[in-house]
């Protein structure tokens, strides 16, 4: 296993054990390379608004998520904090599986821009999102799940 291949897992596994994430979204998959990363959800009602379609907090977070941890994919030494971040929804989801994908688009020595592409499971895209990240005063470590 490189370097790299240890950072990405201790990200991926940072992502499952978040309380928001096993408490609210346990059925969240994450998968890590560099410059990008991968979120997968199952849909279901409790994610849904009063029309019985996903919730925009929900493409939100899932938008969010890939950028974040795209970014986090090239910083290997602090926590990453989410500045800004716009979507545009598309299209509603109410039932199957969604991915979101993002990739760096942008970096600086400490500033990151990225983007993600949150689509059903027909491949047809349902929201995106931009986002601009920067690097905290806060070390990487087991106590915030990163091991």
């Amino acid at each position: 296993m490189t370097a790299s291949d240890s950072h990405y897992d201790k990200l991926r596994r940072m992502y499952l054990s978040a309380r928001v994430n096993t408490d609210l979204y346990p059925s969240t998959t994450c998968v890590i390379s560099d410059s990008e990363a991968t979120i997968g959800l199952t849909v279901t009602e409790e994610y849904f608004h009063a029309l019985g379609a996903m919730h925009g907090s929900v493409y939100f977070k899932l938008l969010d998520d890939a950028a974040f941890f795209a970014v986090s994919s090239v910083v290997r030494d602090v926590f990453v904090l989410t500045t800004s971040f716009n979507i545009h929804l598309l299209r509603p989801v109410s039932s199957g599986t969604i991915r979101a994908e993002g990739r760096v688009i942008f970096k600086s020595r400490d500033s990151f821009v990225a983007e993600a592409t949150l689509c059903n499971e027909a491949g047809k895209k349902v929201a995106t999102g931009t986002g601009n990240f920067v690097k905290s005063k806060h070390a990487l470590s087991p106590e915030m799940g990163y091991q």
